[in-house]
């Protein structure tokens, strides 16, 4: 088995690994790079035409965001992923057309992506060519997927895409019973020596406590999100603590594409943990439409909410900064010193996000600079592993010799392939690098 790295390799983003066989050619994951300037898999266009099937393990940027691309220069085959994941691309892959205007793109590109798809269950072995893929529940957003990609002879990969191994409000975690691989390609996300996550109890406990301590002198709170995911578990944060009278009494408005994937999570509920299916078929109170929630429809109703002298709690688009609403509720409210900014995931380098949660206060947007006087904080709710539970689940994989650390900054990257090199043949592999595996 062949593995070329055209992403993700001692970075962040633009997920995109090529294995092959004698006769079939998968990609894993096709996503781009966001920053200042959006990267993309450094993979020929030439080739694409040649790419028997793309597997994509789940529905964010970083993994998907380069499909319409690859439909518009060459490639005629399937998508395979979950059914969520496929509904939640067709999401963000739009978003992303209509915000960033990536260039060399056609109109059809995503009609065409959507009539390509296939879609797998989980512990599913489907045969592509020569080779077999199977997903397995990765436990990071709805739909996410671990994928293992087998050759005839029995010599198997896998490729973890982004995996969260403990519990959330609305996943199990990943599975990894039985998991038997020779190969790994794992995220290194928070795979650095000191990167040991908090008790989620001590992070919630400081968030609530920041979250009144601005309500109370009649602040409002803006939480930029990841429209998948991310946004879930926050609003099921907020409402379970302002249903239990924690939190004060105050609306908790969601701005974005954050509404249809509400949708999508609800439609899919079969896919989240059973606790929380229960909770919709016993109760008179479905979760997902909570009477604390108010879905902000349009610019006259976001005007409104940010001229309001009222307390308000506000989860909107994009957790970066890069684009969506959270821009609109920037320009009107950053130079409030009641209000705060709070931040809840991966900012990458050379985004708005980024340069705001190291402290600059003078940050552009729409060629406009503005002054940042409210309060900035961050709260660290990830849907990743982290070093503990990485090292953890590599210990657990059977008959494992290979490890390939990607998707992390690289002083993460390397740290994690220095602590694994006593065990196994540990590797950073570099853009563009080739292995046999």
């Amino acid at each position: 088995m062949r593995i070329t790295f055209f992403g993700a390799a001692r970075e962040v983003g633009r997920s995109c690994i090529m294995v092959e066989s004698r006769n079939t050619r998968i990609l894993l994951d096709a996503g781009v790079k966001l920053g200042e300037k959006d990267e993309y898999p450094l993979i020929e266009d030439s080739e694409l035409k040649h790419i028997d099937g793309i597997v994509i393990t789940h529905a964010h940027l970083d993994h998907c965001g380069y499909l319409p691309h690859v439909f518009s220069h060459g490639y005629e085959g399937k998508v395979y992923a979950t059914k969520p994941t496929e509904e939640l691309i067709n999401i963000a892959a739009s978003d992303y057309m209509r915000i960033s205007k990536p260039q060399g793109i056609g109109k059809g590109a995503i009609p065409k992506m959507m009539k390509h798809y296939v879609q797998l269950e989980y512990h599913q072995q489907v045969p592509l060519k020569d080779m077999k893929i199977k997903l397995v529940p990765a436990g990071h957003i709805l739909g996410s997927a671990m994928v293992e990609v087998t050759e005839q002879n029995g010599n198997a990969a896998l490729y973890t895409g982004d995996i969260n191994l403990k519990t959330t409000r609305l996943l199990d975690p990943a599975y990894t019973e039985y998991l038997k691989a020779k190969t790994l390609i794992t995220e290194t996300t928070y795979g650095g020596n000191n990167d040991t996550f908090p008790a989620e109890h001590t992070v919630l406990s400081e968030l609530v406590k920041t979250i009144k301590e601005t309500i109370a002198r009649g602040g409002k709170v803006i939480v930029p999100s990841f429209a998948v995911g991310r946004a879930q578990e926050v609003l099921f944060v907020l409402d379970d603590y302002m249903r239990s009278g924690i939190l004060p009494k105050v609306p908790i408005y969601i701005d974005g594409s954050i509404d249809r994937v509400m949708r999508i999570y609800r439609h899919n509920v079969i896919n989240c943990k059973s606790e929380l299916q229960k909770r919709i078929l016993m109760s008179d109170e479905d979760p997902f439409k909570s009477v604390n929630f108010h879905f902000v429809e349009g610019r006259q109703e976001r005007s409104k909410i940010m001229k309001s002298p009222e307390s308000a709690i506000v989860v909107t688009t994009s957790g970066m900064l890069k684009g969506g609403p959270i821009v609109h509720y920037l320009k009107a409210l950053s130079g409030r010193e009641e209000d705060k900014l709070i931040l809840v995931g991966y900012q990458a380098h050379g985004t708005p996000g980024r340069e705001i949660q190291e402290g600059k206060k003078d940050v552009e947007f729409d060629g406009k600079k503005l002054d940042i006087k409210m309060k900035v904080e961050t709260y660290h709710l990830s849907a990743h592993a982290d070093r503990p539970q990485l090292m953890k689940l590599i210990g657990e994989i059977k008959g494992l010799e290979n490890v390939f650390a990607v998707h992390g900054e690289e002083t993460k990257i390397m740290e994690m392939t220095d602590s694994l090199k006593k065990n196994y043949y540990a590797k950073a592999p570099v853009l563009k690098e080739t292995f046999e595996a």
